[in-house]
């Protein structure tokens, strides 16, 4: 759709199990290096909030399970769980459903 882009990173980076599919919006060089010391431990991945506006839905379960994600760029994208797992946006999600947690979804 546009706003997602496979990146090739430096081959230092290659074997940290950096995802090569980005949002346009993870793209600028400060986004890009955050993801890079995210990857290799020298920044706390958990600290790392993505530019997540809300989570509008969702499809699937289990393994398969992708979120619509509604980016602070206008973007739409749809996410696998482990891409969105740790966001604050996902909490506000399943507390906007009444439930407590990814498992419960209907």
């Amino acid at each position: 759709d546009g706003s997602s882009f496979k990146v090739d990173p430096p081959s230092d980076k290659k074997a940290q199990d950096l995802h090569p599919v980005l949002h346009a919006s993870l793209l600028s060089f400060p986004n890009w290096q955050q993801l890079l010391d995210a990857s290799v431990g020298t920044a706390p991945a958990v600290n790392v909030e993505w530019p997540v506006q809300k989570f509008v839905s969702h499809s699937g379960s289990g393994t398969g399970l992708l979120f619509e994600v509604l980016w602070q760029s206008g973007d739409v994208s749809w996410e696998p769980l482990g891409n969105g797992k740790h966001l604050d946006a996902l909490a506000s999600y399943l507390e906007a459903l009444g439930v407590d947690s990814i498992t419960s979804l209907p």
